[in-house]
């Protein structure tokens, strides 16, 4: 039994590489196979459940009640940039960050009230994926992670780590907990109404889609705005000169 036990984790690790060496697709997804499974559990689940809660809370909650919400959840993520700023040596961008985080939280009533924003302390998006990026560690297969979406092997260490961190995550007790990421994920949900009629119009496999927007916006983060050009982006790099035959 224990050798059986033992070898469950070789087998699991075959059968991705076998699902990855099922398509010719996108190589930065050599899982698609799996991913589109996953994706079309979290569809499922998405307009059976979150949608629903999502729009009727669009619908019925007060709009400067919601912008309280986000302020306030917002607030929070800030303690997660700051923290990866220093990770990153971003010292001036963490010295602007933590003048947000304390003057939301004191002048802005526990960050109900973004009073930083109209002072020129623009809110920044920081995460430890974002930092495992800046020092080097690559995207790794694109992932599609249960409940949470689109995400990559490097992003999703990121998110396990930033979790560690999170002060809705670690609050507790429990239950509080589990109602706060409830709200928050409803709200988030109620944000992403609008972006998604846009996306039904726009996109033929909207799998793709999703998947090619994810990867090129944390690429845009991981560089704050400025990325490297990909060696497949290098159109301007001339051909090869044909060989020239000879004749005798």
């Amino acid at each position: 039994m224990r050798a059986n036990f033992l070898k469950l984790p070789t087998v699991m690790l075959l059968s991705l590489a076998l699902l990855g060496c099922a398509t010719n697709g996108d190589p930065r997804d050599p899982l698609e196979p799996l991913n589109r499974g996953i994706y079309k559990f979290n569809d499922v689940v998405d307009k059976a459940v979150l949608k629903p809660v999502a729009t009727g809370y669009k619908e019925t909650m007060p709009e400067p009640v919601r912008t309280a919400v986000g302020n306030f959840f917002s607030n929070l993520d800030d303690v997660l940039v700051l923290l990866n700023d220093l990770l990153q040596f971003k010292l001036e961008r963490a010295a602007t960050d933590f003048s947000r985080l304390i003057w939301n939280t004191t002048v802005g009533i526990a960050g109900l009230i973004d009073v930083a924003t109209p002072m020129d302390l623009a809110k920044h998006n920081e995460d430890f994926g974002q930092t495992l990026g800046y020092w080097g560690v690559g995207n790794g297969p694109y992932l599609v992670l249960p409940l949470l979406g689109p995400s990559t092997l490097r992003d999703a260490v990121g998110t396990a780590v930033d979790a560690h961190f999170d002060p809705v995550v670690q609050h507790s007790p429990i239950p509080e907990r589990n109602s706060a990421i409830a709200i928050h994920s409803v709200d988030t949900r109620a944000r992403l109404l609008d972006t998604e009629e846009i996306l039904d119009e726009a996109a033929l496999d909207r799998y793709v889609f999703l998947r090619d927007a994810y990867l090129q916006r944390r690429r845009g983060l991981v560089y704050d705005g400025n990325p490297p050009r990909e060696k497949f982006e290098d159109y301007d790099d001339p051909a090869p000169a044909a060989p020239t035959s000879t004749h005798p």
